[in-house]
């Protein structure tokens, strides 16, 4: 059975990475889900001294290492990208303002692709709506995980209360205690 992708962008990536390790390039669950970042992500973390000082573990040759693989496409589906890339960027440029280039490029891959991306950023989701991408909060994908085997409720209690402990909770914290009780039938810790 070939993978299914999912392309998880930066700002989950950093909630979720140090606490499952290796988060990427693990297969898991019968559909063998398989998560991916773009290479982007490390241009973007390069240029964040905001990033570097907060999220500092990211550096380390384990993280680094496990970062290197990537989504494999053709020649043509690198010219569909861009192509995708430059309506998405023009909308957001344009209509919705906030997601960053390195956001549209991960949009523009899952929109090509048809998988799903991993994202927090509330601005990003109304993009991905807009051009009908699949999308999954960080916690949606926990919940796949739980219900994969590949992690256990133990450990999203741990890392939501690790998010919660440096103040890098998901957007809208009344909505998130909502969608965690909704996916997991427990008030979140």
């Amino acid at each position: 059975m070939p993978q299914s992708k999912v392309l998880v962008d930066t700002n989950s990536y950093l909630r979720l990475a140090r606490s499952i390790h290796p988060l990427l390039f693990q297969t898991f669950g019968k559909d063998e889900y398989c998560l991916y970042v773009l290479p982007e992500l490390d241009e973007e973390f390069g240029k964040s001294q905001r990033l570097q000082n907060n999220f500092s573990w990211a550096e380390e040759e384990e993280y680094r290492l496990n970062r290197q693989h990537f989504p494999v496409i053709s020649k043509k589906q690198t010219k569909e990208v861009d192509t995708a890339f430059g309506y998405i960027w023009n909308h957001i440029i344009s209509v919705e303002k906030g997601p960053s280039p390195v956001d549209a490029r991960y949009l523009a891959y899952a929109y090509v692709l048809g998988i799903t991306v991993v994202t927090d950023d509330i601005k990003m989701l109304a993009v991905a709506e807009t051009f009908g991408i699949k999308t999954l909060k960080s916690l949606d994908l926990m919940k796949l995980m739980v219900e994969c085997d590949h992690i256990d409720m133990s450990k999203v209690r741990e890392i939501v209360s690790y998010w919660r402990y440096w103040g890098d909770m998901p957007a809208g914290v009344e909505d998130f205690k909502a969608h965690y009780l909704q996916l997991f039938d427990e008030d979140p810790p």
